[in-house]
């Protein structure tokens, strides 16, 4: 009997709740809305308070509401984890409001929503750029912020997956072979430039190691014109390995590799 009276009352706030939330969609008050909406948002009922907003925002434009309904719906897209959708009304305050009360916080939402929905280093990643240039411009802003240290870490957290993308694209080159073309030296080329991009990158030494790998398989498929110049490339990848890691994980490999090489060039190249 009991369960039935709960279940009877839980039923009861429902409909009353759903009520209510049809009643203030349809009403005209605006001022009313916006009050419900807000009381929604510290509710942590995002969707309602969303829906509200939506038509608010564009209602509040000129008004002493405007400002603080257009970050209110950034924060409930947020709130639901649309992080696109919120990085974008959070870009539209601060470009509409540049000193506005919000400003700081949008710039910096703006750009961690984007980090929350950056997808694994395999798939695309515009919102993994996207991100960074938006931490970076917060950085530029706000470089004394007290949440500066986060975005300059998540800056860092961010384009170590750009340099894993690479990385995982240099090992793919370097698995294909010469499968339909010479693809160690594309593998050659993406680990470079991913050194270009990201020098500090925790895959450093690997991207030096399969560079120094890929260039010593290339010299041993060249042609003989281009033989000794492959040789002697990999002579000198094995010094740049052990210049920066003379104790490095890959130290052994290498090694075998520019013994094979300078073993091979001639006086006469």
């Amino acid at each position: 009997m009991k369960k039935i009276v709960v279940l009877w009352l839980m039923s009861a706030v429902l409909f009353t709740s759903c009520g209510e939330y049809n009643n203030i969609l349809k009403s005209t008050d605006y001022e009313l809305k916006y009050s419900y909406a807000k009381k929604y948002f510290n509710a942590k009922q995002y969707s309602k308070s969303a829906t509200l907003l939506d038509e608010l925002v564009t209602i509040f434009k000129g008004t002493a509401h405007a400002e603080e309904s257009l970050y209110l719906l950034a924060q409930s897209y947020y709130g639901q984890k649309d992080y696109q959708t919120a990085a974008e009304y959070f870009e539209t305050y601060y470009k509409t409001y540049p000193k506005g009360e919000f400003t700081e916080l949008s710039r910096f939402y703006s750009g961690y929503g984007l980090y929350l929905d950056s997808p694994e280093p395999q798939l695309d990643q515009s919102q993994t750029y996207k991100a960074i240039e938006q931490l970076q411009l917060y950085l530029e802003y706000y470089p004394q912020s007290e949440r500066a240290k986060e975005a300059q870490d998540i800056m860092f957290e961010l384009q170590e997956k750009l340099a894993l993308k690479e990385l995982q694209a240099t090992r793919l080159y370097f698995n294909l072979g010469t499968y339909m073309g010479n693809n160690y030296l594309s593998a050659v080329i993406t680990a470079q430039n991913a050194l270009k991009n990201y020098p500090y990158s925790k895959y450093r030494e690997e991207f030096m190691y399969l560079i120094a790998k890929a260039k010593y398989e290339l010299a041993l498929v060249s042609v003989d014109e281009k033989l000794q110049g492959r040789y002697r490339e990999v002579v000198d990848e094995y010094y740049n390995y052990t210049n920066e890691y003379p104790e490095g994980k890959y130290l052994k490999e290498i090694q075998k590799y520019y013994d094979y090489a300078s073993k091979r060039i001639t006086d006469t190249y």
